[in-house]
């Protein structure tokens, strides 16, 4: 059975689904030249009239394409979100990061790394790809606003945890980084961005890492330790 029998069975999103999963391999494992209707329908063993039915033209494809990663990184970041705490749900967001571009390495170099050469997203493309990064700038702004975090613009600190994270995680899918040491460095780049705008007296802990404490640092003193704050936040 195809791709596209399988994915007729369950309905048209499923089969909007699995062209947009072939596209998006065949365009990162072949390059741009592999992108065409043609080959796209023969990889999912479908007709390309379903394919121009669905998405008009290649341009409509490639916008597509941008739009369906953007959606499952936002349902990513979004995903277990049940945390009270501000800075454990911006921890949280910025190990969410990591583990979809894992997950997802295909869309995220269309997303992020300029698969699709030429290739312009509409105004409302760009839009709805912002509010990925929304999601991480209120959880900056929620924890100024309960004292968590201090000294920045949520602005900066979110444009700040962005980078570090984007940086990071471009390099490990890339193959510069070891597996072994790609995690643990991760968060201790993106532990040490949030330490330079918590309180003094205020920790950090990153999902599965120990955590990093606010305030100067002191000669001869660790930052890190192993027990995880478990204080409530100020109201």
């Amino acid at each position: 059975m195809t791709a596209y029998s399988e994915a007729q069975q369950v309905g048209q999103g499923a089969v909007r689904a699995a062209i947009l999963d072939a596209a998006t391999h065949l365009l990162v494992t072949e390059g741009p030249g592999a992108l065409t209707v043609r080959r796209i329908s023969g990889e999912v063993g479908c007709s390309t009239k379903v394919i121009y039915t669905l998405f008009g033209a290649k341009e409509g494809l490639a916008e597509a394409l941008w739009l369906e990663g953007f959606a499952r990184f936002e349902r990513a970041l979004l995903a277990g979100r049940r945390d009270a705490d501000p800075l454990i749900r911006l921890s949280e967001c910025g190990i969410a990061y990591r583990a979809y571009a894992l997950a997802e390495p295909e869309y995220y170099r269309v997303m992020f790394q300029g698969a699709l050469p030429g290739f312009v997203p509409s105004a409302g493309a760009v839009a709805a790809a912002r509010r990925a990064f929304d999601i991480l700038y209120a959880d900056v702004a929620a924890c100024l606003e309960a004292g968590r975090l201090r000294g920045g613009t949520a602005q900066e600190i979110a444009d700040l945890l962005w980078m570090a994270a984007h940086g990071a995680t471009s390099l490990e899918l890339s193959g510069h980084i070891g597996a072994a040491e790609a995690e643990r460095r991760y968060v201790t780049l993106c532990a040490s961005v949030l330490r330079s705008f918590l309180p003094d007296s205020d920790s950090l802990s990153l999902p599965g890492t120990p955590v990093l404490s606010g305030g100067p640092v002191m000669p001869g003193s660790p930052l890190l330790s192993d027990t995880r704050d478990e204080r409530t936040p100020p109201a």
